[in-house]
């Protein structure tokens, strides 16, 4: 696509800035109050001296169309994959540390998670020392072990047709496959996006995010995705067919090329905003950035062409 850059009005940007920056305050907010438990505390003066990681497995059967739930630590990965097979199955790693065996036996009671299905609806909730409510619960729990650090790293599959609804402290996430609702917010993340469809809303406060379609039409109702602060790529096949707009929002710019991109006559464009159709046109996708970069990218042979 060449690039026409051409004014746009600076109230209206404004406007959507304003209206963005609200919007994931209150994320931020939330990802804040998640994560000071670990590290408000005041560091020990020396790292603990075992480290303990075990590893936990459930599965439960999952029907297409049903719904996931999935909040995460406060540090850890997430990695979500859907299979051929009409079950769940989840794989966590939980890393613990402490100065002795006895304290890793109490964390081991605590920093867990709790797998609860209802039917079509299966929800995965991490428990830990960062949950103050849950805390309550507990009494004569050591107060020096809610210093001490823990992560959770999730690899689940999945139904392809399942909703999942994602929270996420700091950490890598990866999405592949799914082809229902996705809805994520999370903290700091290298977040990765694998997809062919489906309908996904996802909001990252800082990090990388890479938006990769593996198909050449989106099937479903689009996606839009935002990140507060980093650099978000978004790789698209040669002969990808979608309408889409990228804009960033505070600092930084859109930049890159692809052969099936021509500019939009409903929208001008700027070196921080494109409003481009892909091919032939399609379901809408949206990507937004706070300050940083958006990166546009062609697939050749599932890379990004150089």
């Amino acid at each position: 696509m060449r690039k026409i850059f051409t004014s746009s009005g600076k109230g209206a940007h404004a406007w959507r800035a304003s209206l963005f920056f609200a919007f994931v305050f209150t994320l931020a907010l939330c990802a804040f109050a998640q994560t000071k438990g670990q590290t408000k505390s005041a560091t020990p003066v020396a790292p603990p001296a075992l480290t303990r990681t075990t590893t936990r497995h459930e599965a439960r059967r999952l029907g297409y169309g049903s719904t996931l739930t999935i909040v995460g630590a406060p540090v850890g990965s997430i990695t979500v994959e859907a299979w051929s097979r009409d079950e769940i199955d989840v794989t966590a790693d939980i890393e613990l540390h402490a100065d002795t065996e006895e304290d890793l036996a109490l964390l081991a009671k605590v920093n867990s998670f709790v797998f609860d299905a209802d039917g079509s609806h299966v929800r995965v909730v991490t428990t830990g020392t960062h949950d103050r409510k849950f805390m309550k619960k507990l009494k004569n729990f050591p107060a020096r072990l809610s210093a001490m650090p823990w992560r959770i790293d999730y690899r689940i599959k999945v139904p392809a047709v399942v909703d999942v609804d994602v929270s996420a402290g700091r950490g890598a996430l990866s999405f592949k496959d799914i082809e229902g609702s996705l809805q994520l917010n999370a903290g700091e993340s290298d977040a990765t996006f694998d997809l062919a469809g489906g309908d996904v809303t996802a909001t990252i406060l800082s990090g990388t995010v890479l938006f990769r379609a593996n198909a050449e039409s989106w099937r479903g109702r689009g996606a839009t995705v935002r990140l507060v602060s980093g650099t978000m790529t978004i790789a698209l096949p040669a002969r990808f067919n979608a309408d889409i707009d990228a804009s960033v929002l505070h600092t930084g710019e859109v930049a890159g090329q692809h052969d099936a991109f021509a500019p939009r006559e409903d929208a001008p464009q700027t070196s921080r905003s494109w409003s481009v159709r892909a091919g032939a046109g399609g379901p809408p996708l949206k990507f937004e950035v706070g300050d940083g970069a958006i990166r546009f990218a062609q697939l050749s042979e599932g890379k990004p062409k150089q």
